[in-house]
Formats: structure tokens, C-alpha cells, sequence
């Protein structure tokens, strides 16, 4: 690991792994942003990931085309997060129960339905993906060039959506509206607006970018589905929503640290070979708990987060 102080190389390639690793988290942890600030505790992300990630899978081979992976993708995990949204916004269901339910129920949908369209061969069921386009010049920058300027155009949607979403929840009526639902839904509610379509909305928009992040899984990083990868990637991207504080920003810094503990784990899984691996693999799972840990009493979720809207006649 010394060389990483001593080889500009090194430490870009470091670099260039930690934001390539990052990238799903951040789809994931900026939908969970929009789904907390409405009010709706969501921990169904990680269902909605392993459902993109097969719609990408089925969209992108039907297609032909990645493009057509991202669509199918962001509709799968949609969705599921609509889904959600009526349990949870509409039935009264509890958002935790709700959302264990729906990491379930994605997982086993996205594994029933790999086996039915699989064919058995690896070669056969490789996904048309994104490759890496390079920007000469720019490309050749030190230590970040590599990272941001050779590479795949999901990773620049990702850091293009966590300003997009910072200036919708801040500065558009939209926004405003989603955080008045989340902090008081009753004020908003004798305004005038419906909570319930709110929140659903924000839920379902939630279930789409999730679905984008588990996209990013087989269009731009493993080429191939299969089922479970997305290994508890969505329970870390609500982690890192909570130690974001509910910022798109923050809970994007969150996503670029777990991604660096999970870039240092595979650096050291190569480096000592005789070591079990199992030992490196849970470092990012480590970090995750270890920070949410530190973060107990320090941080406040919206007022209205996780509490269901029963509206009354007025």
C-alpha cells in the first residue's frame, strides 16, 4: 500500500476504481435522498438494484444496445419502488416491514426470472454495454484524468445527477414541495398539496435511479447478470444516505468513501494472496456500520420520515 504515496500510477488507478465502484451507490443513495425527504423511510433499495440490474440485463440483450438496458433497468426498479409507494403511501403498510418485503420480493423475481430466460451459457447471455470513451487531453491529467475522462458515460450521468438533484430539492418548486410533505404533511396538506402523490412520486422516482445503479452493475462493470451481485450494495447506499445527511452532496461523499474501502479491499485481496479474501471483502460493510455508528445523535432525518398521512375531513 506505500506505493500509493509514491506512484502517481498507483494512486490513479486507486482513484479510477474508487469512482467506478462508487457510481450505483450514488444512483441509489440520490433516489433514497428523494424518498426520505418526502417522508418515506426506503430500505428497498437494494430490490430495486437487483431488478434493474436484470431489466438492464433483458433490455439491453433484446435491444441490442446498452440504451436500451437503461431504460428497461430504470422501469424495473421503478416499479418496484411504485409498488412500495402503494403499500406504504396509500395502505398504511410500515415502511420498514414494506421495504424488507420488497428487497425479497426483488431478489426472487430478478433470480425466477434469470432462470427462465437464461441459456445456460455464459457467452450467450453477455449484455451489450457501455465502453469507456477517452477524452484526449484531458484523459492525461494526473491522478484524476484517468477517472473522469476515460471512462463510461453512466459514470458521468452519476456525477452530473448529484448537482441536478441538490438544485431540484433547493431551488425549484418541486423540490420545496417533496421537503414540505416530508417535514410537515399536514401544513402541506391544508396548502393544498397531496401528500400521498408526492410521496409516491418521490418513491417511485427513488425505485428508478436504484434501478439505474444496479443498470450500472451489468452495463458498465460486469457485462453479465447474475443473481445476487448486487450484494447488499442497496443497504449501503442507505447507509450512506444517513451519513450524507439527506444531501444529495453529502450522501454522494458517502458513496466516494465506501467506494474507496472497497477499492482498498480488492487492492489488498491481490496483494496478499494468502490471505483469505473473506477478510478483505467485508472492509466497505465495516465502514458502513462503523460511520452510522459514529453518527448516532448527530444527525436529524426529516421531521415526518417514516411516519404514515392518514388525511381527515377538514
Amino acid at each position: 500500500m506505500i506505493d500509493l504515496f509514491t506512484d502517481p500510477a498507483a494512486l490513479a488507478d486507486l482513484f479510477a476504481t474508487m469512482l467506478r465502484l462508487s457510481v450505483p451507490l450514488v444512483f441509489a443513495a440520490v433516489g433514497g435522498v428523494f424518498s426520505e425527504r418526502a417522508g418515506v423511510v426506503n430500505i428497498s433499495l437494494e430490490g430495486s438494484m437487483i431488478l434493474g440490474a436484470f431489466g438492464a440485463s433483458w433490455g439491453a440483450i433484446a435491444g441490442g444496445s446498452a440504451g436500451y438496458g437503461v431504460v428497461a433497468g430504470a422501469l424495473a426498479g421503478g416499479l418496484l419502488g411504485a409498488g412500495f409507494g402503494i403499500a406504504t403511501v396509500y395502505a398504511g403498510a410500515n415502511q420498514i416491514v414494506a421495504g424488507i418485503g420488497a428487497n425479497l420480493l426483488g431478489l426472487g423475481v430478478a433470480s425466477f426470472l434469470h432462470r427462465l430466460t437464461a441459456t445456460g451459457r455464459a457467452a450467450e447471455n453477455r449484455v451489450p454495454g457501455f465502453a469507456d470513451i477517452t477524452i484526449p487531453g484531458l484523459a492525461d491529467i494526473p491522478i484524476v484524468g484517468k477517472a473522469l475522462f476515460a471512462t463510461d458515460p453512466m459514470t458521468w450521468a452519476a456525477i452530473l445527477a448529484v448537482p441536478l438533484a441538490a438544485l431540484i430539492l433547493a431551488r425549484t418548486g418541486l423540490g420545496l414541495r417533496l421537503k414540505a410533505v416530508g417535514e410537515n404533511p399536514r401544513a402541506a396538506d391544508v396548502a393544498g398539496l397531496s401528500v400521498r402523490l408526492h410521496r409516491l412520486g418521490a418513491v417511485t422516482l427513488c425505485g428508478m435511479l436504484a434501478g439505474l445503479g444496479g443498470a450500472v452493475l451489468v452495463l458498465s462493470q460486469v457485462f453479465l447478470f447474475t443473481e445476487g451481485m448486487t450484494a447488499g450494495k442497496g443497504f449501503i447506499a442507505v447507509a450512506a444516505v444517513i451519513l450524507g445527511r439527506w444531501s444529495p452532496i453529502g450522501a454522494a461523499a458517502a458513496c466516494l468513501l465506501f467506494g474507496l474501502s472497497d477499492a482498498i479491499q480488492l487492492r489488498l485481496q491481490f496483494a496478499n494472496t494468502d490471505v483469505p479474501y473473506q477478510l478483505f471483502v467485508v472492509l466497505p460493510y465495516l465502514a458502513a456500520i462503523l460511520t452510522l455508528v459514529g453518527l448516532v445523535g448527530r444527525s436529524r432525518a426529516p421531521q415526518a420520515s417514516g411516519q404514515f398521512y392518514r388525511r381527515e375531513s377538514r
